[in-house]
């Protein structure tokens, strides 16, 4: 699934970031790297959402959003079952 089919309020883990070199080589400045850790707070009408990573909050839009594959992270402290 894509960053921007996700929900305010939950946590996901980046799994890949497919955008044009000099956008990725920006995000990656800001911390936005695979396995790396966000959590969407808020969504705007337009497409727009902010998000956190490493304790930075960062607006991103509906193309750079759309573009940045990510998995939902499991809750801290919740134990997989085998």
């Amino acid at each position: 699934m894509t960053l921007y089919d996700g929900k305010a309020g939950i946590s996901y883990q980046v799994e890949g970031v497919f955008v044009e070199e000099a956008v990725s080589r920006r995000l990656q400045a800001l911390g936005i790297n695979d396995g790396t850790r966000v959590k969407i707070l808020n969504r705007k009408k337009k497409g727009a959402m902010i998000i956190q990573v490493r304790g930075t909050r960062l607006a991103l839009g509906r193309h750079i959003s759309s573009s940045i594959e990510v998995k939902e992270e499991a809750e801290r402290g919740e134990e997989t079952a085998v």
